[in-house]
């Protein structure tokens, strides 16, 4: 038995700001990815995975919801089967590792589900991201249901806010010398911590000032910039996104990264922002000149997203 690949996700722009209803926009990653395997003999990664399913099934069964309904059955016949989830997705690193599994779970085992193929409703759109909510959350105590979403569909998504999200349809990529990369911390990055840190700073009014009046408006305009192609203005909102991350966001940057998180602001070869909750995993950066980027983070794993 070998499952359909689902992939890794980026949210691009959005991240904390989804959470209180702000925009957000959330593109697939193929360099990673996942699949539903079957073996004969369960060892190392593979039977840790198969433990965690057993967890994830349990979990679905005590769920007593309204939109679930899947066949566990089977699902516990395959679990016995020998059945793991073989990922190429690092965990803890802000792009996906659970929505793709929880995308796959749906995708072989939902009843009535939602396909890909059929026209995809605004309805339709929040009923899957409703359920992915509802089944994420076992991995990380709260979830949007998003990353499980975009894994399954594999397709840009636009949050507009909690009830209104759509595809997306993003400029294709140019051979231009600007780009989107991936910076690895070489860190874990726990989400429900980081989340708990930002539901404490919500507490403060300065702070929710700050979030509405700044941080919203250019996660906003970034979005506009991006889908819309108009790159220079993207970099000046880009930039300011940084600032205000840099100055709001401390706990959530890995200590080690903020004298270069600030060296990008000052010197404009790169900016840097969270990608997912932060803490760890990678970190998402912009540039003009993506070599010249490389150069100056030398010294750390880049990997390239998508180039302007």
């Amino acid at each position: 038995m070998k499952g359909p690949l689902f992939y890794a996700k980026i949210l691009l722009f959005g991240e904390y700001g989804i959470i209180k209803d702000s925009k957000g926009l959330a593109i697939p990653f193929n360099a990673y990815r996942g699949a539903l395997k079957s073996v004969n003999n369960l060892t190392g990664e593979a039977k840790k995975s198969n433990t965690n399913l057993f967890k994830f099934y349990q979990y679905l069964f005590d769920l007593n919801y309204k939109n679930l309904s899947f066949r566990l059955d089977e699902f516990k016949a395959d679990l016995e089967n020998g059945m793991y989830f073989d990922s190429s997705i690092p965990q803890g690193y802000g792009v996906g590792s659970s929505g793709a599994l929880v995308a796959s779970i749906y995708d072989k085992y939902a009843n009535n589900k939602i396909t890909v193929l059929e026209n995809l409703t605004r309805d339709k759109l929040l009923e899957l991201k409703e359920t992915f909510s509802v089944m994420e959350s076992f991995f990380h105590g709260k979830s949007s249901g998003l990353d499980p979403l975009n894994s399954y569909l594999s397709l840009p998504i636009l949050i507009n806010s909690k009830t209104n999200i759509e595809p997306a349809g993003i400029p294709s990529q140019k051979e231009g010398k600007g780009a989107v990369f991936l910076l690895d911390s070489e860190m874990i990055g726990e989400t429900e911590p980081m989340v708990s840190i930002f539901m404490n700073k919500m507490k403060n009014e300065g702070f929710r000032k700050m979030l509405n009046e700044e941080f919203v408006t250019y996660t906003d305009a970034c979005i506009d910039d991006f889908l819309h192609g108009n790159v220079k203005s993207l970099f000046g909102n880009v930039k300011q996104l940084s600032k205000i991350v840099l100055a709001n966001f401390k706990p959530m940057i890995p200590s080690a990264f903020h004298k270069v998180w600030e060296n990008g602001i000052k010197t404009n070869n790169y900016y840097l922002k969270l990608c997912g909750s932060g803490g760890g995993g990678y970190i998402l950066g912009f540039t003009e000149d993506y070599e010249k980027a490389k150069e100056e983070l030398q010294d750390y794993k880049l990997e390239l997203v998508y180039r302007f």
